[in-house]
């Protein structure tokens, strides 16, 4: 196969196969009625919906710990019972960011070693692991965010000599602001790769100070997408950035950073196997030693970005944030970019090394492996589906105007839920609520017919806080039912 054909149809046909696959997959998970068994993937729907359904719609509704691209992407098709339900539409943007991904993952591979062959097994790395696969086929975040930041190293990459025209740093730049909308993990590595630009392009002879000006280029999109972010949060939730108060500290790594480190590792073997795990090591160690000896090759360290997405994880653990398996998935397509890299680094034993880590997926990895950690991890709310479904029964059937008060923040994904009994948004009061939350948080009696709190997650949520602290809270209030650590109050009739 020619360069030229490589660079060009390549990526088009390992995106198009991994549409194909990626379809196939999510036919498979919801079949299994796995697709929203995560509750932060009904979480993302709810967001989404609510935008516009709502008691109190608009912009605002935006604003949440979890950045907005995802969730602005879908707000229109959700508003349709059916994708919001089901999560289709979310499904099928994670399918087409997955797409994505691996073409990228293959054109970055081409453009170090010239190599069909290592960018396909690169690709496949990426593509056969059962963690991404099941990620691809729901609507969580993770495939975006991987679709944005290596489709914005892969067009940095694009030319032989890192020297871009002006008009070329647009897009890419463009990519890095989806992505710093998408997930926190984009920020570091836009962060490195803009500082990897420049010294890349100081290395090959351009003076210091025209390096960095070229790389500013590149970052003035994202640096403008994460100030607009901080503003909009500032409006809408009074923060400029919401660093705590959303979970309880109780990871043993709390206050280590050497344990977060050892658990972020940990967990990355768990997702991928030890033989995928040593060959993107070693190919990212050897991509790391050849450009640092070759200052041609020094664009090549670009990739190597894509690892700072560790940072978010480990600082989260070392925060005492509960360890989360899916948080080290996004890590898995460094992994591949090394080991395709390891197998097109000879020339003349590139096809070899493709067949050895094709050989090494065909081992270690199952695309669609039920007892893969992220396939498991996703589960582990399911057993309280039932509990949760007798809790829906008690508040009878929608459509009367009565007002459920829950905190999103710990039950968006029952709102979700109860939709396939018939509840919308809007008969939630919730945090998005603004005035009328605050308003109900002194005194809910006026506002809410329910009460429905988390008691046991986490300690309670805000609500079980409350109520703990000011029993007056819940005054005028009987409790109806309770199931799967909810408790639902109603309000008593007026005598």
């Amino acid at each position: 196969m020619s360069e030229w054909v490589a660079a060009k149809r390549l990526p088009s046909g390992v995106a198009a196969a991994a549409a194909i696959w990626g379809v196939g997959a999510a036919l498979y998970y919801h079949r299994a009625g796995l697709t929203l068994s995560h509750y932060d993937a009904r979480g993302h729907l709810v967001v989404a919906r609510r935008i516009l359904d709502s008691i109190t719609p608009g912009w605002q509704q935006i604003g949440a710990v979890w950045l907005p691209l995802p969730h602005l992407l879908n707000a229109l098709p959700v508003q349709i019972d059916a994708f919001y339900r089901s999560g289709a539409s979310a499904v099928a943007i994670s399918i087409a960011s997955f797409a994505l991904a691996t073409a990228a993952i293959a054109a970055i591979v081409l453009a170090v070693t010239d190599s069909a062959a290592a960018a396909i097994s690169g690709a496949a790395v990426f593509a056969l692991n059962p963690n991404v696969v099941y990620l691809q086929s729901t609507p969580m975040t993770e495939p975006l965010l991987l679709a944005t930041v290596t489709v914005a190293v892969a067009m940095l990459m694009r030319t032989r000599d890192f020297r871009l025209q002006t008009s070329d740093f647009r897009l890419p730049g463009l990519a890095f602001a989806l992505a710093c909308l998408t997930r926190y993990e984009a920020w570091p590595v836009t962060v490195c790769v803009v500082a990897l630009m420049a010294l890349a392009r100081w290395r090959q002879g351009e003076p210091l100070a025209d390096a960095a000006r070229a790389a500013g280029r590149v970052a003035v999109y994202p640096a403008g997408a994460i100030v607009a972010f901080a503003i909009f949060s500032r409006v809408v939730v009074g923060q400029w950035f919401v660093s705590s108060d959303f979970f309880v500290p109780e990871n043993k790594s709390l206050g280590l950073p050497a344990l977060a480190a050892k658990e972020i590792g940990w967990g990355l073997r768990m997702l991928s196997g030890d033989l995928a795990l040593a060959a993107g090591v070693l190919g990212l160690a050897t991509l790391a030693v050849l450009a640092a000896a070759n200052r041609r090759r020094t664009a090549h360290l670009l990739p190597l970005a894509l690892a700072t997405m560790a940072l978010i994880p480990w600082t989260a653990f070392e925060k005492g944030h509960p360890f989360r398996i899916r948080y080290m998935v996004p890590l898995i397509a460094i992994e591949a970019i090394g080991a395709g890299v390891l197998a097109g680094i000879v020339r003349r034993l590139r096809i070899a090394g493709a067949i050895v880590i094709l050989a090494i997926c065909a081992y270690e990895l199952r695309p669609l492996d039920a007892a893969a950690p992220m396939v498991v991890e996703a589960q582990w709310d399911r057993p309280n589906v039932a509990d949760r479904s007798r809790v829906t029964a008690c508040l009878g059937g929608p459509g009367r105007g009565e007002k459920i008060m829950a905190s999103m923040g710990s039950l968006g994904h029952y709102m979700q839920e109860a939709s396939l009994a018939g509840f919308a948004v809007r008969d939630f009061l919730h945090e998005g609520n603004g005035d009328i939350w605050l308003a109900a948080l002194d005194r809910p009696r006026p506002f809410a017919e329910w009460v429905l709190i988390e008691e046991k997650a986490e300690g309670g949520d805000v609500l079980a806080r409350i109520a703990r602290e000011r029993p007056a809270f819940l005054e005028g209030y009987a409790r109806a039912c309770e199931g799967a650590g909810l408790a639902l109050y109603r309000r008593k009739p007026k005598t």
